[in-house]
């Protein structure tokens, strides 16, 4: 099969587009799709799970056809069926013609959007499902600042928010894309330029905080947060207080009941299942996306590391 290939180490590394590679096998209750489309994450050539796959195939987010069930497989889903799904860190290896997941990790996929924008979604919509629920724990009617708002994840969060929580959302985002903002079906209850001196002043108290940004937004997002309040980052890279144990938030000494997690999401095929329903009834809006075929798999990565673009790359494999 064909697949993007990931040569030398971390830090020295080169991308490759190999025809040879062996076709995966499934095992017990595995499942084996047929890869119509792979999302990229351009940040996965630092990660450390991929380097240790003995095939070097990146690739988490994908859409598809179900080809094979595994021996033991005895879920709801049957060959033939349109999926699409995230493959944990550990194993990855979607970039490719075919790909192997578990039960847990794939769904059906919305019916109204195509396996290419499909495959645009599972990490921004597990990120931004884990951020509200499982961490920032949202209660109805909320109001949440989330920063980074016109970015994949952002994008996913400021429509949950709303939709599961029926929050107050307050998008922070450059202004080019406001209108954009505005324009989600969800609605979105306030836009912020990020670039405008002394944002943070002006937003008022929220509950909670979503960062996607992290540096001095985060620090900024601070300001805004109720003394009781949440804040929950994503940020690449992380804040130093994610990563060295005993260190604490500089923010903290004016507000310690403020709540502070950093996480890494996990595999959810309920949370793909409920948004892929949220997507068909219109309440959702999918993302854009820029699609290259799989000749072109290469310049597909080398476009999705530009930070300035617009719509996230996924590359087509049939």
């Amino acid at each position: 099969m064909k697949a993007v290939q990931i040569l030398g180490e971390r830090g020295n590394y080169r991308l490759a587009l190999a025809s040879s590679l062996p076709k995966p096998v499934t095992k017990a209750d595995q499942i084996l799709i047929k890869v119509h489309a792979a999302g990229i994450t351009a940040d996965e050539v630092s990660w450390v799970e991929v380097y240790k796959t003995p095939s070097r195939i990146p690739g988490h987010d994908i859409s598809g056809v179900i080809e094979e069930l595994g021996p033991s497989y005895d879920g709801p889903l049957s060959i033939g069926d349109a999926v699409f799904a995230m493959l944990d860190a550990d194993r990855g290896q979607g970039m490719a013609e075919y790909a192997v997941a578990s039960a847990s990790e794939v769904a059906r996929k919305p019916k109204s959007v195509s396996h290419a924008e499909a495959a645009a979604l599972p990490i921004p919509i597990i990120t931004a499902w884990e951020a509200l629920s499982r961490h920032a724990k949202l209660t109805p009617r909320s109001r949440v600042l989330v920063t980074g708002a016109s970015g994949a994840v952002g994008v996913m969060a400021t429509q949950l928010a709303k939709v599961l929580f029926d929050a107050e959302v307050v998008a922070l985002a450059s202004e080019a894309r406001h209108e954009y903002l505005r324009r989600l079906p969800s609605g979105v209850s306030e836009v912020v330029d990020y670039k405008t001196p002394g944002w943070e002043t002006k937003i008022g108290e929220v509950d909670a905080v979503f960062d996607t940004v992290g540096g001095e937004v985060l620090s900024k997002a601070w300001s805004t947060v109720k003394s009781n309040g949440v804040i929950v980052t994503v940020a690449d890279p992380p804040p130093r207080w994610a990563l060295e144990k005993g260190v604490v938030p500089a923010e903290l000494a004016s507000k310690p009941g403020v709540r502070y997690i950093y996480f890494v999401l996990s595999v959810d095929a309920e949370a793909l299942s409920r948004v892929a329903g949220f997507i068909d009834e219109g309440r959702v809006k999918g993302l854009d996306v820029i699609e290259f075929p799989t000749d072109q798999a290469l310049d597909a990565w080398a476009y999705a590391s530009h930070r300035g673009r617009l719509g996230k790359t996924v590359i087509n494999f049939c």
